[in-house]
């Protein structure tokens, strides 16, 4: 929704989003903005809001650069940066990008590895690379490996039991971040078909339809139009309180922060979501 504001349009967002109590701002890499320049530019124009990646693709950028991307923004804006990186998926490196995509979880170690040990700085800034990573993880090995060699995960399309399996498989220390869709609306026959719209994206892609598998849910759920029962797993929906009590599920079940996503029409509506749920999520 942030691509479809103007730059100064998307730092009143951010501001808004501040002010409303919201510890962080999680923006995606596509198609559309830069995710380090936009950063960059909704920093500049707040006081606390941490910006985070969610996700960062690899195959955009090599190790050197995205290490030392991470190190510009935490000198300037004294830690309110972290850096969610992903492995992305096959359509979006090898037709978007022209990349080969193979082998991710040796491709995102070895990528982790060249950024810890073998990169080039010097510029005024830290030297160690910020403990202020999170891995786009679904899967039980990528989740190993995000509590091993970074400071956790940032799960997508998940559910609270996913959180949970991803708590016992990284551990206690490690910083767990899923997201959570939802929908503000009682109407359960709108809302389903809202949620749907968005959802078809997700359930195509391989990696998120493997993890649903892993979770229990089938070709029922997932072939065609999504079931019930898939649509009210993934996405949230009806009133504040019944928003509140999906992300107090995935705290139960481990989970450190939870970034909620509105589902909207539009930029405004998904701010007029911001504004009913800050009572009931930010505390």
């Amino acid at each position: 929704m942030l691509d479809r504001l103007s730059t100064p349009e998307a730092q009143e967002a951010a501001r808004e989003a501040e002010e409303l109590g919201y510890s962080a701002l999680w923006v995606p890499e596509a198609v559309g903005r830069d995710p380090f320049i936009l950063s960059t530019l909704l920093l500049a124009a707040t006081d606390r809001l941490v910006l985070a990646t969610g996700i960062a693709n690899i195959y955009a950028r090599d190790a050197m650069t995205m290490a030392n991307s991470l190190r510009t923004l935490d000198e300037a804006f004294g830690g309110r940066f972290v850096l969610g990186l992903g492995v992305s998926h096959h359509n979006l490196v090898e037709w978007v990008r022209k990349h080969e995509y193979s082998q991710p979880l040796t491709r995102m170690r070895e990528y982790l590895t060249f950024m810890r040990e073998k990169g080039v700085w010097r510029s005024v800034g830290p030297k160690e690379l910020p403990d202020r990573i999170v891995l786009a993880a679904l899967g039980p090995r990528m989740l190993q490996l995000a509590a091993a060699c970074t400071a956790g995960a940032h799960p997508y399309f998940t559910t609270p039991e996913h959180t949970a399996m991803a708590r016992e498989i990284m551990g206690p220390d490690a910083v767990l971040a899923p997201e959570q869709m939802c929908i503000l609306s009682t109407d359960a026959a709108e809302a389903r078909a809202s949620a749907r719209r968005t959802m078809k994206t997700y359930t195509d892609l391989p990696n998120y339809a493997n993890n649903l598998r892993r979770l229990g849910f089938d070709d029922h759920d997932l072939d065609g139009e999504c079931s019930d029962r898939l649509v009210d797993a993934i996405v949230a929906w009806g009133d504040e309180g019944q928003i509140a009590a999906r992300v107090a599920a995935h705290r139960d079940a481990g989970a450190d922060h939870v970034c909620v996503q509105v589902l909207a029409e539009t930029p405004e509506e998904m701010r007029a979501g911001w504004r009913r749920l800050a009572p009931a999520l930010v505390s």
